[in-house]
């Protein structure tokens, strides 16, 4: 039976680890656009207070050799609990932090437990459900990012009524902290121990048969490299708007930093709805189509808010963007996987790294642009980035124009044969991205 057609069960195992999306959904949404606030408090420029996005990408690349050793040597619960508990104890550091280079250890502290955590919630829930692990995974992304969207509001709120920015992000700690206790509490499953050879195969878009059609065929071999572009393509859109909209949306329009916060939850609001329905029309449309025109679509919500003047505006382009943001990161690393027969981990590494340097030099680039043209002229960046992007997903769609079984939506995105490694993680987003 296909993914399509099973059924996903949505046990207390399952609900549990959905619970650190929770956790990395509220912290991406929550702090990513109060960093112009923080650096304000701290009186440094746009450019230092980017490299808050730089210490997140650095804990990505230190927490990647960590997540299979710390599963093997420790099992995924305790893993688990672990990283929950590292996430608050970073967390500690950067909101109490009044220096920039104590803010900056705490943001690495933080993404080192963050991308431990989920990059093994998403092994667990993948080893739990087996042939239904593409739909556990692709909801529990969807659930980060649909709670992650309280993250502005909460932390526009408190600024609004003078608790300050920390008031709004401090929930995250106490959600890491809710989370070690509740996956303690956890059945006992296999899926939560440490890995073995049993472990069921990780969700991936491709058949058995049609990797070995599109290893044959030669342009499915280099597609790879068009789809691991659009990939940072689209990391590096939805990290620079996400640390940097508040900026833009208080020096166009007469929101104050409050409502300015706020409107970054009408990007995570259409990230996540698009992330519930991408994986259904996926299987109707060819997914590399889907992407291109998900590149198009963010340009569109741009457009919408680089020429607002209202709050009101600024917030429908937001909302515009979250819908092609949504779709370009599983897209992407779904063709990507697709492309790459038999070389799956190594795929999936590339795309771990490569994202993580997004994340870092992306924010970076912005704000550094943002400290020399003001907010507004730096954010003509954006339709440059989504233009490489689009041209990637193109370039990428022809390469595999001759296997259209693979990568045209036909077959189902759980592969039941493919080979049950306990290491190959999907690799963890925003917008996985919650």
């Amino acid at each position: 039976m296909s993914a399509v057609a099973a059924r996903l069960v949505r046990d207390r195992l399952t609900l549990g680890l959905y619970a650190p999306f929770v956790v990395w959904g509220w912290l991406l949404y929550s702090f990513n656009p109060s960093v112009p606030l923080l650096g304000d408090e701290l009186g440094v420029s746009a450019a230092q207070a980017g490299l808050h996005g730089t210490a997140m990408a650095a804990g990505g690349l230190v927490a990647a050799p960590l997540i299979p050793r710390a599963a093997q040597a420790l099992g995924r619960r305790t893993t688990l609990v672990v990283a929950a508990l590292v996430v608050a104890v970073g967390l500690a550091g950067l909101l109490l932090g009044r220096e920039l280079p104590v803010t900056l250890v705490g943001m690495l502290v933080t993404a080192v437990g963050g991308n431990l955590l989920i990059a093994t919630a998403q092994v667990a829930l993948a080893a739990h459900h087996g042939p239904t692990s593409s739909a556990a995974l692709a909801e529990a992304n969807g659930v980060g990012s649909g709670i992650g969207l309280l993250g502005p509001l909460a932390v526009g709120a408190c600024v609004a009524i003078g608790w300050g920015w920390r008031a709004g992000v401090v929930v995250t700690a106490a959600l890491g902290v809710a989370t070690a206790l509740l996956v303690l509490r956890l059945p006992r499953s296999p899926a939560l121990d440490r890995p073995g050879p049993a472990d069921p195969a990780e969700p991936v878009p491709l058949a058995a048969a049609d990797e070995a059609a599109a290893a044959r065929r030669g342009p499915g071999r280099h597609a790879g490299t068009f789809f691991l572009a659009a990939l940072v393509a689209a990391t590096s859109l939805e990290f620079a708007t996400t640390f940097w909209a508040t900026d833009l949306v208080l020096e166009r329009t007469s929101a104050g930093a409050g409502i300015a916060t706020a409107t970054t939850a009408g990007l995570a609001a259409g990230m996540t709805a698009m992330r519930f329905v991408i994986g259904p029309l996926s299987l109707r449309v060819a997914p590399a189509t889907l992407l291109a025109a998900s590149f198009v679509i963010s340009v569109g919500g741009w457009a919408v808010l680089w020429t607002a003047t209202s709050t009101a505006v600024a917030l429908t382009g937001l909302v515009v963007a979250g819908f092609g943001y949504g779709a370009q990161y599983p897209l992407s690393v779904a063709l990507l996987l697709a492309a790459s027969p038999g070389r799956r981990d190594r795929a999936q590494s590339h795309a771990t790294l490569a994202g993580a340097l997004a994340v870092g030099v992306a924010p970076f680039a912005l704000g550094a642009a943002a400290d020399q043209v003001g907010s507004h002229q730096a954010f003509v960046l954006v339709p440059v980035v989504a233009a490489v992007g689009f041209g990637m997903a193109v370039l990428g769609g022809r390469a595999v124009r001759r296997t259209p079984a693979a990568l045209g939506g036909s077959t189902p995105w759980h592969d039941p044969t493919s080979d049950p490694s306990p290491t190959a993680t999907t690799p963890a987003s925003p917008t996985t991205s919650p």
